[in-house]
C-alpha cells in the first residue's frame, strides 16, 4: 500500500508539441544495440535461443495475440511525438521511487515508468505478463521462483540488465539505511536471491504466501548493480534525493531536466529496449512529459489549465465540477469534458487519528468525532452530491464488510460517549475540560489551502459541540514530513485502493511505533496479526475475501479513521488535441497517469483545435459520461 493524498493527483501551450516518430534515430540506436547481443551466453543459460527450449525447463509465459488484447496494450493509431503537461500541487520529497520519502503517488506513477520489474499485470485480467523476464516458472511447493531476464534488455547507460541487478535491487529494498521499514517487512519474507547463471535468477521464499509471486516480480523495480555496487542505502538516499539512478523504462530523466520545487521532465528514449514489444510498442508515446509543481494554489493550477497552460486535470472538488466547467472552451469542444468509469479500487480516505496521543488514545472520542462529522451535509453543500461515503479499508470492493457500522451523523451519541470519557462540562470559553486533568479537548490539524472548505465546516460542526480543532496550514511535504515522523494528533489523509490488498504493511503491530511506514495510526491488534499470518498462505481467493473483510471489521470498530467520501468515477478534462483508446482511462487505473501511457499527441485534432480557437468555432462534442468499462464487466461475465 502507498501513500495516496486526496487532491494528489497535463499540458502543453496550445499548439505547441508535435513532432513525429525519429524513425531514422530509432533504426540507428537498433542497429547499435543488435550489435551489442549477447551471443556467448548458451540458450540453457538464459541466452537466445531460450524461447525454444522454455517449455522443456518448466518455464511458462505470456502470448499477446492481437485478437484477445485488442487495443488493451496500446491503441494502433498511436503515434509517437509531441508533449503533454501536468501540473501537480506539489514537488517530490525525493525523486527516488525506493526509499525513505519514495511512498506517494506523484512518485510510482510518473517517475516510476523510468523504471520496470522482472514481471507486469495484464491490465484487463491481471495476468502475469513479461516485463524485463521473458519467461517464469514456479516450483511445485510454490515456494521457489525463476526468471529468464530478456537477453536484450538494457540500462538507459547501455549497460545490459542480469540476474546481479536483481540481488543488487533486493538487498537495497533489506537495508535498514533506506530508512523504510515497510520494504523490509515485505522484502524480508525472501532468501537472498541466487544468480542460476547471467540471465536466470531465483528467489525461494522462506514461508508460504501467495503474494511472494506478486511482490518480487511485479512490485520491486530494479536497479543497477553496476552503481548500487559502490554505495550503501545512506549514500543512495543522498545521492539520489533529486537526480535519477538509471533505469530500464521507456523514459529517463536528466539531471538537467530537474528544476527542485519547480518542474521536471522525462524524455522518451528513442534507445528503448522493448520499443518494438507487441506489447509496448503502442504505448509510451510522447517525446516529453512535463510535470510542474505549484504549491498549494489549487485555484492558479486550474486558471492555467483554462489558458492552455497545462493539458490534462481531473477535477476533484465537486463544485468546480458543477459550477466551473461552464467556461468557453469548453462550451465550443476546444476542452473535452468527461467522467470516466473504471474498475479503479476507491481506496479509504477521511482524518486519521494518532492513536498513540491524546486525546485520540481513546476510542471514545474517536467515535464521537465521527459521530460529530456529518458527511451527508458536506457532501449536499460542498460536493453537491457527487461523493458517495465510505465505511470501509476497502470501499466498493468484495473486501468491504458489509457490517461495518456506518457512523451516520448522530451527535446524540457523541456527546453520551464524551461523557463517558469525562468531558461533562465547559469551561468559559466553551470548550469540554476533562474531569481529573482537566484538559481542553482542543487539538491541531495541519491542512493544505485547497481542503479549507471541507475542514472548516468540520471545525464548526465540533465546535457547537466544545471541540475545538485548530486549522494550520502547511505546504504538502511539510504535512508528510510531520506524518511519517508521527507528529500530528489528526490528519486528513488517505490511502489508495489496491486490486490485490496487502493489509501487513499498514496493519502490523510491529510497525505501530516505527517512523516512516504505512501504519500511521499506531494501529494494533493481535487477531489482525493472526490474519494477516493466514491471509499470506490463503491462496484461495474466497477465503482472502473472508479474512480481508475480518479484517476491515476489527478496524472499523477500534475505529482509528473517521471515514470520508470518495468518488466512484474520475472527473477528467483535458484540450482536444490528443488521441486515446476507447476506453481512455484503464480499467484498473483511471487516472492522470493514464494519459502519459496511452495517450498520443494527434497532430491532425490539434490543427482543428488551433483553427476552431482562431476562427471562434466550435469543435463536436461528446457526451460527459464513458463507461467502457462498466460495460465490458456485463459483456465479459
Amino acid at each position: 500500500m502507498k501513500y495516496f493524498i486526496i487532491t494528489l493527483v497535463t499540458l502543453v501551450l496550445i499548439g505547441c508539441g508535435g513532432g513525429g516518430d525519429k524513425s531514422g534515430k530509432q533504426e540507428s540506436v537498433s542497429n547499435a544495440i543488435m550489435a551489442d547481443k549477447d551471443l556467448a551466453t548458451p540458450a540453457e543459460q538464459g541466452g537466445y535461443g531460450f524461447e525454444k527450449i522454455a517449455d522443456d525447463l518448466g518455464f511458462t509465459t505470456y502470448e499477446w495475440s492481437e485478437e484477445k488484447d485488442k487495443t488493451f496494450f496500446g491503441d494502433p493509431r498511436a503515434k509517437k511525438g509531441g508533449s503533454i503537461h501536468f501540473i501537480n500541487g506539489y514537488f517530490p520529497n525525493t525523486m527516488r521511487i525506493h526509499g525513505q520519502n519514495s511512498n506517494l503517488l506523484i512518485n510510482n506513477r510518473t517517475i516510476s515508468i523510468c523504471y520496470e520489474a522482472l514481471l507486469d499485470l495484464h491490465p484487463v485480467t491481471l495476468e502475469f505478463i513479461p516485463s524485463l523476464a521473458s519467461h517464469w516458472s514456479i516450483s511445485k511447493d510454490k515456494m521457489t521462483y525463476k526468471f529468464r531476464i530478456n537477453p536484450d534488455a538494457r540500462w538507459w547507460d547501455g549497460m545490459p540488465v542480469t540476474s546481479d541487478d536483481v540481488i543488487a535491487t533486493w538487498e537495497l529494498m533489506m537495508d535498514e539505511t533506506i530508512l523504510e521499514p515497510s520494504s523490509q517487512l515485505v522484502y524480508e519474507k525472501y532468501e537472498r536471491p541466487i544468480a542460476e547463471s547471467k540471465y536466470i535468477v531465483s528467489v525461494t521464499s522462506k514461508s508460504l504466501n501467495w503474494r511472494n509471486l506478486l511482490y518480487f516480480s511485479a512490485s520491486m523495480s530494479l536497479h543497477p548493480h553496476h552503481i548500487l555496487k559502490d554505495i550503501d542505502g545512506t549514500e543512495y538516499l543522498e545521492k539520489y534525493a533529486f537526480s535519477l539512478i538509471p533505469g530500464t523504462g521507456p523514459y529517463k530523466i536528466e539531471d538537467k531536466n530537474i528544476k527542485n520545487q519547480e518542474s521536471y521532465t522525462l524524455e522518451r528514449r528513442d534507445d528503448y529496449w522493448a520499443k518494438d514489444d507487441p506489447m509496448k510498442r503502442y504505448k509510451y508515446n510522447f517525446d516529453k512529459i512535463k510535470i510542474s509543481a505549484i504549491k498549494e494554489n489549487d485555484a492558479l493550477v486550474y486558471e492555467k489549465f483554462k489558458k492552455g497552460e497545462q493539458d490534462i486535470v481531473q477535477v476533484r472538488k465537486a463544485r468546480r465540477w458543477v459550477e466551473e466547467t461552464n467556461f468557453n472552451a469548453i462550451e465550443k469542444g476546444w476542452v473535452k469534458k468527461h467522467k470516466i468509469y473504471s474498475d479503479i479500487p476507491v481506496g479509504t480516505r477521511g482524518y486519521f487519528f494518532n492513536m498513540r496521543e491524546w486525546p485520540f488514545d481513546d476510542k471514545r472520542v474517536r467515535y464521537a468525532f465521527s459521530y460529530l462529522y456529518d458527511r451527508e451535509k458536506i457532501n449536499r453543500e460542498l460536493m453537491y452530491n457527487e461523493m458517495v461515503p465510505i465505511h470501509s479499508q476497502y470501499s466498493n470492493s468484495p473486501y468491504e464488510n458489509p457490517n461495518n457500522e456506518k457512523f451516520n451523523y448522530n451527535p446524540q451519541k457523541a456527546v453520551e460517549l464524551l461523557r463517558d470519557a469525562g468531558y461533562t462540562k465547559r469551561n468559559s470559553d466553551g470548550w469540554l475540560v476533562q474531569e481529573g486533568t482537566g484538559r481542553e479537548l482542543r487539538f491541531e490539524i495541519n491542512i493544505y489551502k485547497s481542503l479549507e472548505d471541507r475542514v472548516t465546516t468540520l471545525q464548526q460542526m465540533l465546535k457547537e459541540y466544545g471541540i475545538d480543532m485548530q486549522i494550520k496550514f502547511m505546504d504538502f511535504n511539510s504535512i508528510i514530513k510531520n506524518v511519517n515522523e508521527r507528529n500530528f494528533k489528526i490528519t486528513s489523509f488517505g490511502y489508495s485502493g489496491l486490486v490485490f490488498p496487502n493489509p501487513e504493511t499498514a496493519m502490523q503491530s510491529s510497525l505501530a511505533d516505527k517512523n516512516n511506514n504505512n501504519n500511521i495510526w499506531g494501529f494494533k491488534s493481535e487477531r489482525v496479526d493472526e490474519l494477516l499470518k493466514e491471509y499470506d498462505v490463503a491462496f484461495d481467493l474466497s477465503r482472502r475475501i473472508e479474512i480481508i473483510q475480518e479484517i476491515d471489521g476489527i478496524w472499523a470498530e477500534v475505529h482509528p479513521t473517521a471515514y470520508g467520501l470518495g468518488e466512484n468515477n474520475r472527473k477528467t478534462m483535458w484540450w482536444n488535441k490528443f488521441g486515446y483508446p476507447d476506453w481512455v482511462h484503464s480499467r484498473y487505473g483511471g487516472e492522470f497517469w493514464d494519459a502519459f501511457t496511452y495517450w498520443w499527441y494527434d497532430e491532425e485534432a490539434a490543427t482543428k483545435l488551433k483553427s476552431a480557437m482562431s476562427n471562434d468555432e466550435g469543435l463536436p462534442i461528446d457526451p460527459i459520461e464513458i463507461k467502457f468499462w462498466p460495460a465490458y464487466k456485463v459483456n465479459n461475465l
